[in-house]
């Protein structure tokens, strides 16, 4: 496993491998072409609820959303928040917007791209939860610059969270997690592990529903870890 020093730089626009799976359907392109571009973040300045919902609200970020179903629930369980997600596989975006759409949520903005850049031009200490669930866990040593959790992107997570926000990351990946907790580990003067005892890691926690992906990796016989971290104070 490659160690990391702190402080690494975290490096934008880092999007790895295929961003298009299978063909979208009809109405999923439909949905991409006309409903997209009206949910977009927009691509300069800064990335405040304000800017993106016209009122002050707590704000979260999804990092990752896959299909969507994580964002869509949480949305629709705190209507009154703000929640942007970024993806770069067109085929999840496809599938959000049939959830966003399907739920009449007006409270989603989504990103089709990199989500640290979206992520750099939101004011720091603005963030209420962030969320990173079932990433890409770049097993190889040799591409383990490419996880997002890593040094560089973990201090500009804890930047963006105010005291108190809550970083939420989940893996059915042992490789992953040992990798992870070894950078948390490096990080315990900004964030606090909201831990006490091992039901704390293995338990899915309220408000935190199960995706596509974590029922696959149930399904394969995967164990799956459930991480809550708190933003500690300035």
């Amino acid at each position: 496993m490659t160690a990391h020093k702190q402080g690494d730089p975290i490096t934008l626009n880092r999007l790895y491998g295929r961003s298009q799976g299978k063909p979208l359907r009809k109405g999923q392109q439909e949905l991409v072409e006309k409903l997209l571009p009206q949910l977009s973040v927009p691509a300069e300045g800064p990335v405040t609820a304000e800017r993106l919902f016209g009122q002050a609200a707590p704000l979260h970020f999804e990092i990752g959303f896959g299909g969507g179903e994580h964002l869509a629930y949480r949305a629709n369980l705190l209507p009154d928040h703000g929640f942007i997600g970024a993806e770069p596989f067109v085929n999840g975006v496809a599938q959000a917007l049939v959830h966003i759409r399907g739920g009449g949520l007006a409270n989603v903005r989504l990103h089709h791209g990199d989500a640290l850049e979206v992520l750099s031009r939101v004011p720091d200490g603005a963030l209420s939860f962030l969320y990173l669930l079932h990433p890409d866990p770049w097993p190889k040593a040799r591409h383990a610059k490419r996880r997002m959790m890593n040094d560089g992107p973990v201090e500009m997570f804890a930047a963006k969270l105010k005291p108190g926000g809550e970083l939420r990351f989940g893996t059915d990946h042992p490789v992953y997690l040992r990798h992870a907790l070894m950078v948390m580990r490096r990080h315990t003067d900004r964030f606090e592990w909201l831990a006490d005892g091992p039901q704390s890691w293995q338990d899915r926690p309220g408000g935190w529903c199960e995706t596509r992906y974590e029922a696959k990796a149930r399904k394969l016989g995967h164990e799956v870890w459930y991480f809550r971290y708190r933003r500690r104070g300035a």
